[in-house]
């Protein structure tokens, strides 16, 4: 864990059991749902280890970390049915591994332009946060699609 960092902060609340948003751990990190749901079914893969580059991995844990994203972009996909999926991983303002993963849908703000051209004053507006039961169903449902897919390919 390296102090200053919000993904290593959220991991540490994800083991301390008290992060909401916490939906399940696969091999390489922990899916959680976004604070905000203007994009419904926007989640995150937070690396669990703090790594700041995709190449400072091994070929291996690379690997398996690419392989959970794309399982969690298909679950994220069969449930939301999306026109599109994004997913993205910069680390320019949280400088850990975590992709950031996009369910596009045909009622966005901006369909065809980037999330974060979007204001923030939109994209983190008060209505996008899921109410507890809202969280939950889409918690449960995230997490069982995730452990089908996970089941289906072993």
């Amino acid at each position: 864990m390296h102090t200053n960092c919000l993904a290593c902060e959220r991991i540490k609340m994800i083991k301390q059991g008290s992060n909401p948003y916490f939906v399940m751990e696969l091999d390489s990190g922990y899916v959680v749902l976004g604070d905000h749901q203007l994009f419904k079914g926007y989640s995150l893969l937070l690396l669990k280890n703090h790594t700041e580059e995709l190449h400072m991995l091994t070929d291996a844990d690379r690997k398996i970390f690419l392989e959970d994203m794309s399982l969690l972009g298909k679950a994220l996909y069969e449930i939301y049915s999306p026109r599109k999926m994004n997913y993205e991983l910069l680390g320019n303002s949280v400088n850990h591994l975590h992709w950031h993963i996009f369910p596009r849908h045909h009622d966005d703000p901006r369909p065809q332009g980037a999330v974060w051209a979007i204001d923030k004053s939109i994209r983190y507006a008060d209505k996008y946060i899921p109410s507890p039961a809202e969280l939950d169903e889409m918690k449960k449902s995230l997490k069982t699609k995730l452990a089908q897919l996970i089941l289906e390919n072993s």
